[in-house]
């Protein structure tokens, strides 16, 4: 494949059609971009439903960790107090209250100088070219491979400009709220540029209507791989804005509890954010191995996914770190040093099966897990336009385990970077845990029946040889 400068891009790629007279009718050829969950409401009054909620509970979330010490019902006594009327007009009107400046001069001058550093470096930073996996219509989105190095940039600047008394990391911290209420209004703003960018100008194939429903199209997005003047926005999106505001947020949360504490970080806040960027570093050295995952090659770029990386990972996904800034109780080393170490296990597993899945898909299953050839699956698929394809299915190491098992020491890798709040609060520092195991096993199921539709009975063959979906002999 020849690729020029413009990247990301996506390109359309021809392969020899698979003999048919090797294999019986052992393929889907239906559509099986997409996939059912086990939450309801995905095409009906749902997706309106969150959008509704969801920009609401980000600043709720942030006020109860900043204002009510994590604790829940202190903000249901809040919503009892102002309910003169009926409840929900006590819910509006306490809402109304609590809302932060969504225009605020300096929130903005962070977000833009944030962001604009993240726009340059995707697009300009070094990086070889790596070819993602095909899709339904058969494109094979092409990035530049360049995360790591943005990610270290990212942060050495940050280090940089802090140590030489240029920018107050703290700041972000203290301006938080009207920076959630600020990236509400450019998430918004960009899905709506999407939608219209959608029907008019699609980038690739993998794009359409979701039943000519404008609020359905407007939530799950329109287009599989959109680009904006030569920039991949999912790439954008859920890589260099959200998951690198997780990093560059909880090392600006640690400078309050630095600057609360005489200059000394307190060792819960330097568990927490420790594991969290081994998390993160795992992720940018993993990151194309990410481009070919579900949240990719399934979701489109919509609400779901655009407003969840801009709003809900800087609000959820931090919020642990966020609320400990203040509140981190003291432990003692050897409680930190066993936390850090039980953490980091989780997160070697998690990156370990990871990475065995993105090696054999790189190497066409030549290669070694565990010290042997791996076992597989040879399964045949078909594509929206016709063509016949061939995918290749793990059998061994982690994924003989259960189908996704990955999912387990990601969900323990959280609850271990969250312990160090202890018993401090009602469910605020705890809140990220329990949002991600809902996340990860409605994923599952989605994923599942995607395989199913795309797989036929060469899936049915890898769920007989490997029976458990998560967690062997419970799910």
């Amino acid at each position: 494949i020849m690729v020029d400068d413009n990247i990301p891009k996506t390109v359309k790629v021809k392969m020899a059609p698979i003999d048919e007279s090797s294999s019986s009718t052992t393929t889907k050829s239906k559509d099986w971009q997409s996939g059912d969950g086990v939450l309801p409401g995905r095409a009906s009054i749902g997706p309106l439903l969150l959008m509704a909620v969801t920009p609401a509970f980000a600043i709720i979330f942030f006020h109860v960790c900043t204002h009510m010490d994590g604790n829940f019902l202190s903000f249901a006594k809040l919503i009892l107090e102002n309910s003169q009327d009926h409840p929900l007009t006590g819910l509006f009107r306490t809402i109304y209250s609590i809302w932060p400046n969504p225009f605020d001069p300096l929130a903005w001058k962070m977000i833009t100088a944030f962001l604009s550093f993240e726009l340059f470096l995707q697009k300009y930073a070094p990086g070889k070219p790596f070819t993602a996996t095909i899709t339904p219509k058969g494109n094979r989105p092409i990035y530049r491979a360049n995360g790591m190095i943005s990610y270290v940039t990212t942060l050495l600047t940050l280090i940089l400009l802090t140590y030489c008394n240029l920018i107050r990391p703290a700041a972000v911290y203290d301006k938080f709220g009207e920076i959630l209420s600020s990236m509400n209004v450019f998430a918004f703003a960009l899905c709506f540029v999407l939608l219209i960018k959608g029907h008019v100008a699609p980038s690739t194939t993998d794009s359409g209507s979701n039943g000519g429903n404008w609020i359905i199209d407007f939530y799950w997005g329109m287009e599989l791989y959109p680009r904006i003047l030569g920039w991949d926005v999912k790439m954008f999106t859920n890589c260099r804005a959200g998951m690198m505001f997780w990093a560059v947020g909880i090392l600006c949360f640690a400078h309050k509890n630095m600057e609360m504490h005489d200059g000394t970080l307190q060792l819960g806040m330097a568990v927490n954010v420790a594991l969290q960027l081994v998390y993160i570093t795992k992720f940018f050295h993993w990151e194309m191995g990410y481009m070919c995952s579900m949240d990719i090659q399934v979701d489109r770029a919509g609400y779901y996914l655009c407003w969840g990386c801009l709003v809900w990972v800087p609000s959820v996904y931090t919020s642990h770190s966020f609320y400990l800034a203040e509140r981190a109780p003291d432990l003692s080393p050897l409680v930190a040093l066993l936390i850090f170490l039980c953490g980091f296990a989780c997160i070697w597993i998690n990156f370990d099966s990871d990475n065995q899945r993105y090696i054999f898909r790189q190497t066409g299953g030549e290669c070694l897990i565990w010290g042997k050839k791996p076992n597989k699956i040879v399964a045949e698929y078909t594509t929206s336009g016709g063509e016949r394809k061939k995918s290749l299915l793990l059998l061994d190491g982690w994924w003989k385990v259960s189908r996704h098992f990955h999912y387990v020491p990601e969900i323990m890798g959280a609850f271990f970077w969250s312990l160090p709040a202890l018993n401090t609060a009602l469910v605020g520092p705890y809140f990220y845990v329990i949002f991600l195991t809902i996340l990860l096993i409605d994923r599952s199921f989605r994923d599942d029946n995607r395989c199913a539709k795309k797989y036929g009975v060469y899936w049915e063959k890898y769920c007989a040889e490997v029976p458990y979906k998560i967690v062997p002999f419970l799910l």
